[in-house]
């Protein structure tokens, strides 16, 4: 089981929308035997208790440095860019979709290891 940290859109455009799909891109990842981290979901921490922007950044770098994966959702989003760098910065490998993680190398390694 791999770490697939979920990068994508969260404040642009709307908000709900973004969580939903990113949670969708995580189901996704947990049905093909990985353990997603899904940072969307720090949004009812922060309707609890709010943070500052960049607290939030620091905890989600945190997070991808901890990670095997990244998966970059579509959409504009500085925040998931800078996730992307950092990942890209430390030699995680970066997939832009699911679609793309779920066919890659990455993948197909990681299933073959499955199968032994």
């Amino acid at each position: 089981m791999k770490k697939v940290y979920v990068a994508g859109p969260y404040s642009s455009g709307d908000t709900a929308v973004n969580v939903a799909e990113a949670i969708k891109a995580g189901n996704r990842i947990v049905a093909a035997g990985h353990a997603p981290f899904v940072p969307h979901l720090c949004h009812f921490m922060h309707m609890l208790e709010p943070q500052h922007y960049e607290v939030w950044m620091k905890i989600d770098f945190a997070w991808v440095t901890a990670c095997d994966a990244l998966v970059r959702l579509p959409g504009d989003s500085p925040g998931a860019d800078r996730e992307v760098a950092l990942a890209l910065k430390n030699n995680i490998p970066v997939y832009f979709g699911v679609d793309e993680f779920l066919t890659s190398d990455f993948q197909a390694s990681f299933n073959k290891e499955a199968r032994s």
